[in-house]
């Protein structure tokens, strides 16, 4: 007998619960924060803040990682004329290798907030951990992408701009694999940089350098805190 399958089911759908939830103990404007570029090899850090529109999202927002790219980026086009307002925060390379990837999530965070008008009352962030601190009212919510409107608004609205951005240097830099995978860790991107060695846009800290013989020698040393380097 033939067999059948079952359908997959269609994407869980982010509510606004939290955001709701914010409002009704003050809050009158309430923004969803997500990062994207974290566990790259290259390429800058981006963080998105985006504020909710009126009424429904678009159709289809949900985790952007469920979605396909010419999916994220149909979404992200009917995102950007319907959130309140939006804002990003970039940490370059160079920064993440002078601060560190928590300061670097805290100064991109503050960056991308304090470009929204106006100034949200609370934030919801993706994830367990506060990297953005006070003066901040900060929501952190594990899954928040899944979960929250506005986190999954600035989680595609994030994802589709560093990629963007990741193709454009693919341009001048070929063979990195970079309009593919945004500068994530990838056969590709491994193969170029044990033949080619690492770009400008590469984080020279990081300790993928360690396992490159011809390169590891350009690894830079962060100073610990106060100035010292790490003894480990």
């Amino acid at each position: 007998m033939p067999t059948t399958s079952t359908p997959s089911p269609p994407p869980a759908a982010p509510t606004y619960e939290l955001e709701d939830e914010l409002r009704s103990s003050g809050a009158r404007v309430v923004a969803g924060v997500d990062e994207v570029g974290r566990g790259a090899w290259a390429g800058p850090l981006l963080v998105c803040a985006a504020v909710p529109g009126e009424g429904a999202p678009p159709p289809g927002l949900t985790d952007s990682k469920r979605l396909t790219p010419k999916r994220r980026r149909e979404i992200a086009d009917q995102l950007r004329p319907w959130v309140a307002d939006h804002a990003f925060g970039w940490s370059s390379p160079e920064e993440i290798d002078e601060v560190g990837m928590t300061e670097a999530l805290h100064r991109a965070s503050r960056r991308a907030l304090d470009a929204l008008s106006p100034r949200p009352d609370a934030v919801i962030l993706d994830g367990r951990h506060d990297f953005i601190g006070r003066p901040w009212r900060v929501r952190t919510c594990v899954k928040g992408d899944l979960a929250c409107v506005s986190v999954a608004a600035a989680a595609i609205l994030a994802k589709v701009r560093r990629d963007a951005l990741m193709a454009e240097l693919a341009a001048d830099h070929p063979g990195y694999g970079f309009e593919r995978a945004a500068g994530y860790p990838s056969p590709v991107h491994r193969a170029a940089l044990a033949e080619s060695g690492p770009t400008p846009h590469h984080r020279m800290s990081w300790s993928y350098l360690d396992d490159l013989p011809r390169w590891k020698h350009l690894r830079r040393v962060r100073p610990a805190s106060g100035g010292q380097l790490p003894l480990l």
